[in-house]
């Protein structure tokens, strides 16, 4: 009799035992493949609000950055340029004989206040720091000068791209480059504007034509603020949401395999209100070279030729849709024919933003 109730209690163990473990590994498994369909579902498919609204851009640079240099009228009105081969276009002067420089202001401020030739710069070049010493020029009346010509700060205008779940958004869809330097500005902070289209010069072979807008650059009407200054686009924060995307209905990304050559529509506001345009992808290359040319377009739609001539300078950012998803933004206008130009995948710009 207790070999029976032995042998009972046994296989019930045993039975409990594979039940559990096998319930146990079931569950497991199935976990790693609800976590398998969700980061597949997530990589390409996430939800955004989709822009097309101008938006007034000031962007200050982190340190100042120098232009070039100059000579400069010393005592008895002899010319020198003291910081001649010293320093170089695209460095950024970050302090002077110890004194911290985060703009132009306070650049000036501090050689105003030089009582002595000998100067110390710290310059950050090529994402490395160095020291340079030379000696400023005294002029006639003992004021000093450095011959540098330098810059702090960049504004403009251009396209809100999406908005996420986290009130971050993404613009532009290609970096702010100096005018002079041609090189990536490197910021500090920023600040997006709300901004209103007054006219549009039409685009024509050779002149890309461009939107232009009214920015009064006050409190209030600042929407929100600037974070990154990326190849990619400008990156930041929109605190004032309904001021700027007055339709908040969400959509779907895609990732750039989705993508096809053919229709798609272009969202912007050329002509006052933000509108959906026609536009055909011609090419769609996914290893593109620059990372904001993976894709050709053309407009198609008489409404923006007519209004706009194609592509003009402040429509960078405009949203790409095609089969109801995001897939990228505009970036570059063709010189030669305004109404083809390039865009970039918005994956590329997603991986600027931190996920929701």
């Amino acid at each position: 009799m207790r070999k029976y109730w032995y042998r009972r209690i046994l296989i019930m163990a045993v039975v409990f035992s594979v039940a559990v473990g096998g319930s146990y590994y079931l569950i497991r498994n199935r976990q790693e493949e609800l976590k398998q369909e969700v980061n597949a579902g997530t990589a390409g498919s996430g939800l955004v609000i989709p822009g097309g609204m101008p938006i007034g851009i000031y962007l200050e640079t982190d340190g100042v950055m120098v232009l070039g240099t100059q000579a400069v009228p010393g005592t008895g009105g002899i010319e020198k340029e003291p910081a001649r081969n010293l320093v170089s276009a695209g460095d950024y002067i970050t302090a002077i004989n110890g004194t911290k420089i985060r703009k132009k202001t306070e650049l000036i401020e501090a050689v105003n206040q030089l009582d002595q030739e000998d100067v110390v710069l710290d310059i950050e070049r090529d994402g490395s720091e160095t020291k340079v010493r030379f000696q400023a020029v005294a002029d006639d009346d003992g004021d000093y000068k450095l011959g540098i010509w330098v810059r702090d700060n960049a504004q403009g205008l251009g396209t809100i791209t999406f908005l996420n779940a986290d009130s971050q958004f993404g613009a532009l869809g290609h970096g702010i480059h100096d005018v002079d330097t041609s090189q990536l500005l490197k910021t500090s902070k920023g600040t997006v504007y709300s901004t209103s289209i007054k006219d549009v010069q039409k685009g024509t072979s050779g002149n890309p034509g461009g939107m232009e807008g009214i920015i009064v650059y006050n409190n209030y009407n600042v929407l929100g603020s600037i974070s990154k200054n990326t190849e990619e686009g400008i990156y930041g924060k929109i605190d004032r949401i309904d001021a700027l995307f007055g339709d908040q209905t969400p959509m779907e990304t895609a990732v750039r395999d989705e993508i096809r050559e053919g229709p798609a529509v272009i969202r912007c506001a050329v002509e006052g209100d933000v509108k959906e345009y026609e536009i055909r992808i011609t090419k769609v290359d996914r290893h593109a070279q620059e990372v904001n040319k993976g894709l050709e377009i053309e407009v198609t739609d008489e409404r923006l030729l007519k209004a706009a001539g194609g592509i003009v300078q402040g429509m960078s950012g405009s949203p790409i849709i095609q089969n109801g998803k995001l897939i990228g933004a505009v970036t570059h206008v063709f010189v030669k024919d305004s109404s083809r130009g390039y865009g970039i995948f918005i994956e590329n710009m997603l991986k600027n933003v931190d996920s929701p």
